[in-house]
């Protein structure tokens, strides 16, 4: 059988050969990477593969996508794929497709292949390894063939890569049992929706309360005790070897944005859970209690306030949300009490802070950078703060036709120039970004000159200093383009978040345990919002980021990632838990 450590010890041609099957036709990426020997994991053999492609010249890689094989094509239909291809595109039946699919395909691959100059290629095992269906393959297909050339290019090089790890998989024997596991328990949540159409999970509602309840067995198989709280959380707890132990909490939200994924937040509660299944299958405890905490509520959807669940551990709860008010007139008070809890027992959920040794939450990172980096796994650095303002801008409405350009005050050409502002200022700050999410002219008419405009401005940076010197200069920008243009402005905050540092300590560690699994230790930033910022309040905290696909793309139904990534991440997570001193 081959192993990682017959592959080290093998000769150079050996090594070529054995790996014959791993990149199509491509025997070169073999013999390169074999001057990387010897290979601590099978994640340092993935990553060494994959950076002989990366450093490839752009022939060369375009000449390994031509390797590759049409999905369904003349190729397939004539039997002469390679032995790896044939499997693959039968596990997702594309052997078996009928007349009108074969003629889609026929009719994509011909219009993908004169746009880009190669073959759509696409990891037909999927995310799983079990098999993309028919319909989601022509989907995807259709969905990529808009993308610019370039990031095509680097999509379809992610796909090889993502071919060749479940072929590697294959030849070592090796399954990502964990991963698999994880992604299992995500497709199961991910069918408990408020509504049918996709995925969306309120606070309170009875899909909420279903999914809390799925969570709640799954932590007691898993040799937790378990308990949901007065507003929702869902708390395991996996005791130390010895009693009067100190707690390590881990975890994340199990409520969704409307249309949303299936991983956000849930990745976080499932992974630890998954691990301690395993620890307890071996019977083998910690130094310390373990708490998995699957928050309750951290979107906001229903009642317009976030993370009520890791504020009510926080201590920091405001009992006055209580009498907040949904869409349909019911109250946060009201829907907790429907689902069987009592708001009188909410002061009593806080932490001891001097119990607590940290909390340490696994996140999809909802965003391109690991991706782009080709990495499985990150270490946050921080979590960014946020200012948030309405700008609302007051021009003169008049006559589309009869109004000369030099005599108008266009509340919308002030605008747009706004957005230019922001976009211009925030690229110039290393992890600063800027957005205008909405942007509306009330009223709005085709023939008249909009005399009032209203926008969003959201800015972010996981340092302070950055984020404020970026905001001071979009507000003088704006009020010179309204000054120049004559403009009236008024703002209005809406927010003010600093933000919140990863504690060294931990990060140290988390990456250290990267390292030990044959990774790179990266550090990032997150530009988005998670429970730990709230957990900062109690105790130290750290968080580790896990790869997103399609580009990145997160709170969309598009939002994914591997059994592979959230396999290696629950070895990770293992041993930064074994590995964690007690104090």
């Amino acid at each position: 059988m081959t192993t990682i450590a017959t592959l080290n010890a093998c000769e150079a041609a050996g090594f070529v050969e054995a790996l014959r099957g791993i990149y199509e036709h491509s025997p070169w990426i073999a013999a390169r990477a074999a001057q990387a020997r010897p290979f601590a994991s099978l994640a340092a053999l993935k990553r060494a593969l994959q950076s002989v492609v990366d450093a490839a010249s752009i022939d060369e890689q375009l000449a390994l996508l031509r390797a590759h094989p049409e999905l369904a094509g003349k190729a397939a239909i004539a039997g002469a794929l390679t032995a790896e291809s044939t499997s693959e595109q039968a596990s997702s039946g594309l052997d078996r497709c009928t007349p009108h699919e074969y003629a889609q395909l026929h009719a994509l691959n011909a219009d993908y292949n004169g746009r880009f100059g190669f073959p759509f290629i696409l990891a037909v095992k999927g995310p799983t390894g079990q098999g993309l269906s028919r319909q989601a393959i022509i989907a995807t297909f259709e969905r990529r063939i808009g993308n610019a050339r370039g990031d095509e290019l680097r999509e379809a090089l992610r796909q090889v890569h993502r071919i060749a790890e479940i072929r590697l998989n294959a030849l070592l024997g090796v399954t990502p049992s964990l991963g698999a596991r994880v992604m299992d328990w995500c497709e199961t949540l991910g069918t408990i929706s408020d509504v049918e159409t996709n995925l969306t999970c309120a606070y309170m509602t009875p899909a909420h309360q279903r999914t809390a309840a799925c969570i709640a067995g799954w932590m007691r198989e898993a040799g937790m005790t378990v308990h949901i709280d007065a507003v929702g959380n869902v708390v395991g707890r996996y005791a130390a070897a010895q009693p009067g132990a100190n707690t390590l909490a881990t975890g994340s939200h199990y409520d969704t944005v409307r249309d949303g994924g299936k991983y956000d937040g849930r990745l976080g509660i499932l992974l630890p859970i998954a691990v301690v299944a395993d620890l307890h299958a071996r019977d083998q405890r910690l130094p310390y209690d373990l708490e998995v905490i699957a928050f309750a509520e951290e979107e906001g959807v229903r009642f317009r306030s976030t993370f009520l669940g890791s504020s009510a551990i926080t201590g920091s709860f405001d009992m006055g949300l209580l009498s907040a008010v949904d869409s349909d007139g019911v109250t946060l008070g009201d829907a907790l009490a429907q689902a069987g809890h009592d708001h009188s027992d909410i002061a009593g959920i806080a932490r001891d802070p001097a119990l607590l040794l940290g909390f340490v939450e696994v996140h999809i990172e909802q965003g391109p950078v690991l991706l782009e980096r080709g990495l499985p796994l990150g270490v946050v650095s921080a979590i960014a703060g946020s200012s948030r303002y309405i700008v609302e801008l007051r021009g003169v409405a008049s006559h589309a036709g009869t109004t000369p350009m030099g005599m108008r005050r266009d509340a919308a050409a002030a605008a747009a120039e706004i957005v230019l502002l922001v976009e211009a200022r925030c690229r110039q700050g290393a992890a600063l970004v800027g957005t205008v999410g909405q942007l509306e002219v009330p009223g709005g008419s085709v023939n008249v000159i909009p005399g009032a405009c209203r926008l969003s401005l959201d800015i972010r940076a996981a340092d302070d200093a950055v984020r404020l010197a970026a905001v001071a200069d979009i507000l003088a920008g704006i009020s010179t383009i309204c000054a120049a243009r004559g403009i009236g402005e008024r703002l209005v905050k809406l927010l003010e978040i600093d933000a919140v540092p990863c504690a060294p300590r931990l990060m140290a560690q988390l990456g250290a345990a990267v390292e030990r699994a044959g990774l790179p230790h990266v550090d990032l930033p997150s530009g988005a919002g998670h429970d730990a910022m709230r957990m900062a309040e109690l105790t130290d905290v750290a968080m580790l980021f896990v790869r997103c696909g399609n580009g990145g793309i997160s709170h969309n139904p598009l939002e994914t990632m591997t059994a592979d990534d959230a396999d290696i991440a629950g070895r990770v997570f293992s041993d930064f838990l074994l590995d964690l001193p007690q104090a």
